[in-house]
């Protein structure tokens, strides 16, 4: 018994001074004791002797494990054991035949170890009442008059019942659920009268001497209302005895709160609605309201916050379900009584859920739809709604430095809130739509006294107005935006003409600024507000806003503020741009950028709103290119300057890390720039304007020159390819040969990623017109990619995602990608221009590898597709030859048979999934096109070679071949998936790709 306690003791160990092979050898020392014959008696005899809770802990886990898992092969005598033993425990008795005054109680332990003794017990309750225990619940209650420690168990005893069995709050299996109703039946008619009056005396008895007991007695009936007969809590005694508990003032507040939290269970079982009304009328609720005024911080207003909430949700649900006009007339009479205090509590207290508390006043809301107009009470009952709303979503002034620095703390209470504000703009945005004028009324009044309040709290209260503005924008539909009058206009006015003092708050002034946004609607059918939108995104508010994050966001709202209101804005084009100088000019001073702005793409929003708006063509031309060369001047400069200084500190053995920076950064202003310029305007309508854009790509396609095998530049160069694709069109193509030779000469697999999908779209945008350059570059393409990609699949399993395997991956995707962009884009004869050839064999190989068997489905649909094309466009014959000798025969003796009868003979070709079902299309369709293009010598080769290699029977082989040859092409691939799904019961396992 010593080895145990240690080796208990050693397994237990948490400290780290205990050798990892020690503690090992415990362990399988303390295993191998639970598989003993007698561990059940080992267990009680140290529960009787062991003053060590590491060994009392793990007996009862044993003795529970064993009961859980071995009940059923446990002997008669073995149960009665353990029943008696874990039974006297219980009731703090000594075992028989223990007498020894050294002796243990587990009662006396701490809290954890009588927790897991009623764990114990209640499993033996699981499987033993009341078929073969049926006095338990009767037999420990004449114990209950030892004290409380009996009583405290008792109360364990009965949470872990609830806990282990009863409760709904966890998931419980079938079985469970059975269980569970059978215990309750056989509790309720036993003795669930009899623990009732336990309860009712214990609390009488103790309430005085010993309130913590019956705080805990009252935790554990609470528990067990909502199933048992009402009536054994609802009468003169004990209601009477709960609202006594709850109003006198002199006893602790847990006390007075678990009473509260059994009023609250009583309130919310479920019955019959009138007799629901009838109870709620009778319990006088009305007497605890006042509580909460007293200490609205303290544990007792909360709980009874949670009661009144609890009340009001039961009386709303009756006043919408039941039919009498009477009874719904009391229902709302007792809501109308209580509501005040829920608002009150709402605004006031701490309350457990104030989920539930949202979801109780959008039923409440939602009960106004239908009724118009509204009444005097109604209304009130909105604005105080609102004001609701407004408390609950107003940041606590305590965090609002952190806020405004956003520091580690700042971060995580903006996130906290923004989720707990999620509820309560649902809810203002129903109230909106129920009262729209009162609800602009109370935003309109908030704004006005958020801006008058003391600077203690007027950033909070700003902001929390501001907020529910912005919210309410959302319930507003576009008709109602447009109506340049009424209270909505004047509020939007208001918006934009007041001025906060706390407006360099980095919460308000963001709120401000997606407010603005939200209502450009509004604007822009009222053109007299222009400016002062303008000055709002231009002023220290915006964009010269002091805080780095403010201007960020301002930058990018800014863009969408350009394009909702577009040419209404070329009349201001001068004085915005003037406005921007110093913004712009950042970019192309030396050494400007700081740590945060490094490499960041936020900055070019606002070059992305200039480029949209002196890219219109309402700007007259002169005036177009003298703000285009203004802006692309000095950026090109600034780079031939950046690529200098960058040699100049390599050569010096410096990291130019900072200048690499800051020409990423002006390439993606340039970028964002060239947005705002359709294809139309710079090559037909304004070409002076092209030919900016050329020489910009001239300059920029220099530093892939200089700078090779530097990546983030050569990343940022290719997306101004991109850009310039769609700008210049055609016009760029005597770019092309340089830009495609300077990326592909030093790719590794990532950056060969990002050539393959600029080749894609020149080949999407240009078809046909790229051939030359196609023809010229796809031998160099497929020569390196064949060389790095592994003829293998890809290995799987533990430790095959390494960085180099996805890179890998990724290019054979991109890869498949660009094969299937020149297939479908009448580019096959790029595979067989005289310098491609020795490519043809390896890429056949890999698409029919892929085609056949890649876990990817529309990857094989997209290789499956890429072989119906090439079938169409290399098999047709001139002057009796093959245009792609041993094409012919690749396809009808190796594709037909192994990518479209094998691989869908395979098991894991699963027919209910969508995409699978997809791809067999596309393989039935190969097979049309097979027979078109090659006729019987396509039919005799899969019918007369591949169906026997697969068992089909000769029958549905000729029908197969009438299909085939038949125009329906449904019907053939209905009849194919059939006649699949019956060659596979006919075989055992899977065939293997030939």
């Amino acid at each position: 018994m010593e080895d145990l306690e240690k080796a208990i003791l050693i397994s237990f160990d948490e400290s780290g001074r205990v050798e990892s092979a020690l503690k090992l050898q415990a362990v399988g020392f303390i295993d191998k004791i639970k598989e003993s014959p007698l561990i059940c008696s080992i267990c009680v005899e140290r529960l009787c002797f062991s003053k060590l809770v590491q060994v009392q802990f793990w007996c009862l886990q044993c003795l529970h494990d064993v009961i859980r898992v071995r009940y059923s092969s446990m002997s008669l005598d073995e149960k009665g054991f353990v029943r008696k033993s874990v039974f006297s425990m219980a009731c703090f008795e000594r075992l028989e035949g223990v007498d020894d005054e050294s002796s243990v109680r587990v009662l006396e332990g701490p809290p954890f170890i009588k927790n897991k003794l009623a764990q114990v017990l209640v499993t033996l309750i699981y499987f033993e009442y009341p078929l073969i225990w049926s006095s338990v619940f009767v037999d420990y209650l004449p114990h209950l008059g030892k004290g409380a420690p009996v009583i405290d168990m008792f109360c364990r005893i009965l949470n872990a019942l609830d806990d282990e069995l009863i409760s709904l709050d966890y998931t419980r299996t079938q079985d469970e659920l059975v269980v569970a109703t059978r215990v309750k039946d056989a509790m309720r008619q036993q003795c669930v009268a009899q623990i009732v009056r336990a309860w009712y005396n214990i609390v009488s008895l103790y309430r005085n001497s010993d309130p913590d007991l019956c705080s805990s007695v009252l935790d554990s009936m609470r528990r067990y209302i909502s199933w048992i007969d009402i009536g054994l809590i609802v009468n003169d005694a004990f209601i009477p005895l709960l609202f006594e508990l709850i109003l006198v003032k002199g006893l602790p507040e847990q006390l007075r709160g678990s009473a509260a939290g059994c009023v609250l269970a009583v309130v919310s079982k479920r019955m019959d609605l009138q007799a629901k009304l009838s109870l709620l009328q009778n319990l006088k609720i009305s007497r605890v309201f006042g509580l909460v005024a007293e200490d609205s911080d303290s544990e007792l207003a909360s709980k009874i916050a949670t009661l009144l909430t609890g009340y009001a949700t039961e009386l709303l649900e009756c006043s919408k379900k039941l039919n009498s006009e009477d009874l719904k007339q009391t229902s709302m009479e007792l809501l109308d009584e209580v509501l005040p205090s829920v608002f009150f509590v709402t605004q006031n207290c701490e309350v457990d859920n104030a989920f539930s508390i949202v979801q109780f006043l959008l039923g409440f809301v939602a009960t106004m739809k239908s009724l118009s107009p509204l009444t005097e009470k109604q209304l009130l009952h909105v604005g105080q709604i609102l004001e609701v709303i407004r408390t609950q979503i107003c940041y606590d002034p305590i965090y609002r430095n952190n806020l405004d620095v956003l520091d580690k703390i700042g971060r995580e209470e903006e996130g906290r809130m923004v989720e707990f504000r999620k509820d309560f703009f649902v809810l203002l945005r129903s109230v909106g739509r129920v009262a729209p004028d009162v609800t602009q009324m109370f935003i309109r009044n908030s704004l006005g006294n958020a801006v008058a309040s003391s600077s203690d709290r007027n950033v909070e209260e700003v902001e929390a107005a501001l907020s529910l503005f912005y919210a309410f924008g959302e319930s507003i539909n576009d008709e109602v935006m447009r109506v340049g009058n009424g209270p909505l206009g004047q509020l939007v006015l208001m918006l934009l003409s007041t001025t906060f003092a706390c407006h360099s708050n980095r919460l308000v002034a963001l709120v401000y600024l997606e407010t603005v946004t939200r209502y450009m609607k509004f604007v822009q059918v009222n053109d007299q507000y222009l400016h002062l939108v303008l000055a709002a995104f231009l002023d220290e508010r915006g964009i010269h806003h002091p805080n780095i994050n403010v201007s960020r966001r301002a930058s990018y709202l800014f863009m969408r503020v350009v394009k909702s209101l577009k040419a209404k804005l070329v009349p201001f084009i001068e004085n915005i741009l003037q406005n921007l100088q110093d913004t712009v000019a950042q970019f192309t001073r030396m050494n400007s950028m700081s740590k945060e702005l490094s490499g960041s793409e936020d900055g070019s929003h606002i070059f992305e709103a200039i480029g949209l708006l002196i890219g219109m063509e309402d700007v007259p031309p002169e005036k177009q290119s003298e703000y285009l060369s203004s802006l692309l001047t000095p950026l090109c400069q600034q780079v031939k300057v950046e690529v200098l200084l960058i040699n100049a500190e390599v050569q010096n053995g410096e990291d130019p890390v900072a200048k690499i920076a800051n020409i990423q950064q002006i390439i993606m202003a340039i970028n964002a720039l060239s947005k705002g310029f359709s294809e139309r305007l710079v090559t037909a309508s304004r070409p002076a304007i092209g030919l900016m854009f050329k020489q910009t790509l001239d300059v920029l396609l220099q530093i892939l020159v200089v700078f090779p095998k530097i990546e983030p530049l050569r990343t940022k160069v290719t997306s101004f390819i991109h850009r310039m694709v769609d700008t210049l069109g055609a016009s760029v193509f005597p770019y092309l040969p340089k830009a495609l030779e300077q990326l592909l000469a030093e790719s590794e697999p990532r950056e060969l990623v990002g050539f393959l999908v600029l080749i894609n779209q020149l080949i999407c945008k240009f078809n046909t017109l790229v051939r030359d350059i196609l023809e010229e570059i796809y031998p160099a393409v497929a020569g390196r990619i064949f060389n790095i990609l592994p003829r293998d699949p890809f290995p799987s399993g533990p430790g095959s995602s390494t960085e180099e395997i996805r890179e890998l991956q990724e290019l054979q995707r991109t890869l498949y990608t660009f094969l299937h962009v020149i297939a479908t884009h009448d580019l096959s004869s790029v595979f067989l221009s005289p310098r491609s050839r020795g490519y043809l064999d390896p890429m056949m190989q890999l698409l029919l590898r892929t085609a056949c068997g890649h876990k990817d489905t529309l990857v094989r649909k997209a290789c499956v597709q890429i072989f119906i094309r090439l079938i169409k466009d290399w098999c047709t014959r001139s002057y009796g030859e093959e245009m792609v000798p041993g094409f012919q025969s690749f396809i009808i003796e190796v594709f037909a048979t192994n990518c479209c009868l094998y691989s869908v003979l395979d098991r894991s070709f699963e027919f209910r999934d969508a995409n699978t079902l997809v791809l067999f299309g596309e393989i039935v369709l190969a097979q049309k096109i097979m027979y078109e293009k090659f006729g019987n010598e396509f039919l005799i080769h899969f019918v007369s070679k591949g169906f026997p290699a697969a068992h089909c029977p000769q029958d549905l082989a000729e029908e197969y071949c009438q299909k085939l040859q038949g125009s329906d092409i449904k019907a053939l691939k209905s009849f194919y998936q059939s006649l699949i799904e019956s060659l596979r019961h006919q075989q055992n396992g899977s065939l293997v790709f030939r």
